[in-house]
């Protein structure tokens, strides 16, 4: 038996999709990030139901994603390379078309020398201090770089998270400043740039976390739903403690659930006393820690032993269970382990 059931809404994820096409505003492309096997939820169906919906530009992490990409989606769409051109990837990304976004003077001479002729784009780095190309070293080899006909040129908002912070404006304010006047697509915006309206769209946007139902789009629909069985029921007394460490110890008589997933499928330990599983909508406290394939879940207020519980859904979101772990949705999402039953709803073409 698989360790739990997890259900991916791609009617939910092109909902999404379009809400933040909509969002970018006219004459502004929406693509679509779909790095770490589309955010852990499979890159090849997120991908191919993307597509279906009037995506055109994919972008993922490495080479090798972007051949697996290039393998479900044929040869029309662009896939882009945030990573670049790293040594070994030229043929992977002369073979496949693949579009390397050249990160530094190096990958850039790695790329002319290797591939000239073929597509890329330019990272610019505006104040992350990740991954791009310094306002000096644009400077100097930007002349070279135009002249070459870069497909797009972008850079990353560190804080676009938070609205309000000082650091938005300030790479807006320098993205310009190293960027107006190119006759090349701009993107500065992924999820949270597009929240912060259109000053921040440029030509193309890039959507990620928000098209898997996670903050900063509050308006998201939720995609993932992820419900695990319960393997065994038992009564425990006031005073008896559950799991490792006997980290919970009853104060009163009651109920408890072990059910199927733990750190192992990327649950994780943290959630250990402060997060919650739903039946029906009702929250059940996980109880002692998350070990590695189960977790001990408190049920002695329902009426009835369940089957299965819910640990993400409409009741509780990818965000709502990262606060409980001390951790962001996006890890939630990307640790979600290869032993759960996958099922892809919707999505149809």
């Amino acid at each position: 038996m698989a360790t739990g059931s997890l259900t991916i809404d791609l009617d939910a994820l092109v909902r999404n999709w379009q809400a933040l096409d909509k969002a970018s505003g006219s004459g502004v492309e929406t693509g679509a990030v779909v790095k770490a096997d589309g955010y852990g939820l499979g890159a090849a169906q997120v991908a191919r139901a993307l597509a279906r919906a009037g995506a055109r530009r994919f972008f993922v992490a490495v080479a090798e994603e972007g051949a697996a990409l290039r393998e479900v989606l044929g040869r029309a769409p662009e896939i882009y390379v945030f990573g670049g051109h790293m040594p070994g990837d030229a043929d992977m990304l002369g073979d496949l078309d693949l579009i390397p976004m050249l990160n530094s003077v190096d990958q850039l001479t790695r790329h002319f020398e290797a591939l000239a002729g073929t597509s890329f784009g330019i990272q610019l780095d505006t104040g992350m201090n990740r991954l791009g190309m310094e306002p000096g070293e644009w400077a100097a080899v930007a002349e070279v770089a135009l002249t070459a006909g870069p497909k797009l040129v972008m850079s990353h908002l560190a804080c676009a998270d938070t609205p309000d912070h000082a650091q938005n404006r300030q790479q807006l304010e320098m993205f310009h400043a190293m960027t107006d006047g190119i006759d090349v697509p701009r993107s500065l915006s992924a999820t949270g740039g597009i929240l912060l309206g259109e000053d921040y769209h440029f030509d193309l946007t890039r959507p990620g976390i928000g098209l898997y139902g996670g903050l900063p789009f509050e308006d998201a629909t939720p995609v993932a739903h992820l419900s695990l069985p319960v393997i065994q029921t038992r009564e425990v007394e006031q005073g008896e403690s559950v799991g490792y460490g006997s980290a919970w110890v009853a104060e009163e008589p009651g109920v408890i659930a072990t059910v199927s997933g733990g750190y192992a499928d990327g649950l994780i330990r943290a959630m250990g006393n402060t997060g919650h599983l739903f039946f029906d909508g009702v929250p059940c406290a996980i109880v002692g820690r998350v070990s590695m394939d189960l977790i001990t879940v408190d049920i002695s207020h329902l009426t009835a032993a369940p089957k299965a519980l819910d640990i993400l859904g409409p009741d509780q979101s990818v965000d709502d269970l990262a606060d409980a772990a001390g951790t962001v949705g996006y890890e939630i999402l990307t640790s979600l382990g290869g032993r759960y039953k996958r099922l892809y709803t919707g999505g149809a073409g």
